[in-house]
């Protein structure tokens, strides 16, 4: 048995991709999800990864939750906040509700994650904390107000916390996917994306889930322990910072 690795928002899309690739990589993995039974019951079923469904924007059931995959597989070393929503609306359009969905998901559920497994990695002197921000959380977006804030408070979490988790050996990184080859993106109108989005890509491609898992593993791994703080930018030349 490997080291143990919690994925949240695990079981579809680039979570999935991450727990896969981390579960190849000799990690025991285990997969949060929020709603979807059906897709979750057959992640497990495809790859033998457990799954356990709670909501991030919650902290009393991510300590419940958390609590249940350390009590199956042993205590988390490795987190990875990949869990996020949207609520797209034109900020004068936007209700209270779609800004606190998304805040308490994409924000406040890095606290509500990370928060419980921080003490047990200070005392066994050894963590990876990899927070799932995006582009628009460096650039912003028209009509995600709600998730480029959020997303964008995803990077001065993980600045901040990297700071106070460096000399008890815990590492703390963000990466920034831009427009990644997911179901939520093959879904946009093909005109859309042939004519509008991916020419605004410089390699002139969408990601691959697989490309983020890639770097979610070497910055899960000992090879990054000298690197903390750091925001890498997975966007095909989109937007540099």
């Amino acid at each position: 048995m490997g080291r143990v690795a919690l994925v949240t928002g695990g079981s579809r899309g680039i979570g999935a991709a991450i727990s896969t690739a981390l579960r190849a990589a000799g990690y025991s993995v285990a997969a949060n999800y929020a709603g979807n039974d059906e897709a979750a019951a057959a992640f497990t079923s495809q790859t033998g990864i457990p799954t356990y469904k709670w909501s991030v924007a919650d902290y009393d059931a991510c300590v419940a939750g958390i609590g249940r995959v350390e009590a199956d597989l042993g205590p988390v070393e490795v987190l990875v906040n990949n869990a996020g929503i949207t609520r797209d609306a034109m900020f004068h359009k936007m209700t209270p509700q779609q800004w606190r969905e998304v805040i308490d998901t994409n924000l406040t559920g890095l606290f509500n994650m990370t928060h419980p497994v921080w003490p047990g990695m200070r005392e066994r002197r050894f963590g990876r904390v990899i927070n799932i921000s995006s582009i628009n959380g460096q650039k912003g977006q028209a009509g995600q107000a709600n998730y480029s804030a959020a997303k964008a408070g995803d990077l001065g979490f993980t600045k901040a916390l990297a700071q106070e988790g460096a000399r008890a050996g815990i590492t703390v990184n963000a990466i920034c996917p831009g427009y990644i080859a997911t179901e939520m993106v093959r879904a946009i109108d093909e005109k859309v994306l042939s004519e509008r989005i991916i020419p605004q890509i410089p390699v002139g491609r969408l990601g691959e889930p697989d490309e983020i898992a890639r770097i979610v593993v070497f910055l899960a791994s000992d090879d990054a322990g000298f690197i903390t703080g750091s925001t890498v930018s997975a966007n095909g030349g989109q937007f540099f910072v």
